[in-house]
């Protein structure tokens, strides 16, 4: 069975952005021995601009090969006129506004998103699926979880866009590896505790 992994940037306070979702204020930490773990420990995780300003758009994907995002984080590549954002993985997108796919590689999922997520997840071979944005998306497919990595940087948003939508049932995650840097951020590996 393949795995759904929550790959997050947050604040210590727990919040991905400020309360419109913008999560720039975290870009400061983005020092070079910060990049280079990205380089290294999770370059499928990025989106592919990225991995070829890094040079390593030419790697084969070694942990995700399907990434599934919120309309809202969707529409950040958008604005940049990015219309596949991960071109290296097979792309999804929750929306029920979003209509068509403005791009081959990338499929919308208007309705039945739990139930798409966990035939994704029955597939024969394959690697792990990423989760990379968008609290209400993570919120709704929070029972399909199987991982939690949480890149946490030492802010304080105060208020904000939490990491999950609001209303949620208690779930348990056991702390597998963690990961300290120079610049004060830490990354946080949890696995599902079932």
């Amino acid at each position: 069975m393949r795995k759904l992994s929550y790959v997050i940037a947050c604040s210590l306070d727990g919040f991905i952005g400020d309360e419109h979702g913008d999560g720039s204020a975290m870009y400061r930490f983005l020092d070079e021995e910060f990049l280079d773990y990205l380089r290294t420990e999770l370059p499928d995780a990025l989106p592919t601009h990225i991995r070829k300003s890094f040079g390593i758009d030419h790697l084969e994907n070694k942990r995700f090969d399907t990434v599934i995002q919120g309309r809202a984080s969707y529409e950040v590549a958008l604005r940049e006129g990015i219309t596949s954002p991960y071109g290296h993985l097979r792309e999804l997108v929750a929306s029920r506004t979003l209509g068509a796919s403005p791009h081959p590689n990338v499929e919308i999922v208007a309705d039945g998103l739990t139930s798409r997520v966990r035939a994704l997840k029955a597939e024969d071979g394959g690697l792990d699926i990423l989760l990379c944005g968008g609290s209400r998306t993570a919120g709704a497919l929070l029972e399909e979880i199987d991982e939690l990595v949480i890149k946490s940087y030492p802010l304080v948003y105060g208020k904000g866009m939490p990491m999950f939508g609001t209303g949620l049932d208690l779930k348990e995650f056991t702390l597998e590896s963690l990961r300290t840097f120079g610049n004060g951020a830490l990354v946080r590996t949890y696995g599902r505790k079932r």
